[in-house]
């Protein structure tokens, strides 16, 4: 959201830290999966942002892309959430051999090692973080999801904290 997600911070005895922020509420969302190659062991991380809440034609067109890069076929584990469930059934009609779908238990964010990605982004990369308005927010959070890319460790680690093995 354009209103910034407060955190503890330092500052100089006396100087009190201030956040000067919009009243606007506008906030952007998004979508994104963790890849596992079972040959490499390489993590590969893949997003989107969105202005508007993710629908399930949006979750569908992700997938869809996904599916595209993995030319054999994707295992998807996903999460019990209602877009997820229509977008699934649509998924495995249209794309019945190259796509094998895993259900997360229900209300269990902390087994999903996509959260870890989002609560990275939001409460160390944009913590305190100030946007003027809603491009500049879409430009940091892009930045600080792209940087993960990279980050193996970091990514493996959103495995190792939902209690997974790679």
């Amino acid at each position: 959201m354009l209103q910034p997600l407060v955190r503890r911070t330092w500052a100089p005895r006396g100087q009190t830290p201030l956040l000067y922020q919009w009243e606007s509420h506008d906030k952007l969302s998004a979508i994104g999966a963790i890849s596992a190659s079972p040959i490499r062991h390489r993590l590969g991380l893949y997003f989107d942002i969105a202005d508007t809440n993710i629908c399930t034609d949006d979750f569908e067109a992700f997938v869809s892309a996904l599916l595209k890069r993995f030319s054999r076929g994707i295992i998807l584990v996903i999460d019990r959430w209602l877009v997820h469930r229509w977008a699934a059934r649509r998924l495995q009609r249209r794309f019945c051999r190259r796509i094998q779908i895993e259900w997360l238990p229900a209300y269990a964010p902390e087994l999903n090692p996509v959260e870890g990605v989002w609560n990275h982004s939001k409460y160390c990369d944009l913590a305190n973080y100030v946007p003027d308005d809603i491009f500049m927010l879409r430009k940091a959070a892009c930045q600080s999801i792209s940087h993960m890319q990279t980050q193996q460790t970091l990514l493996r680690s959103f495995f190792k904290e939902a209690g997974l093995k790679i």
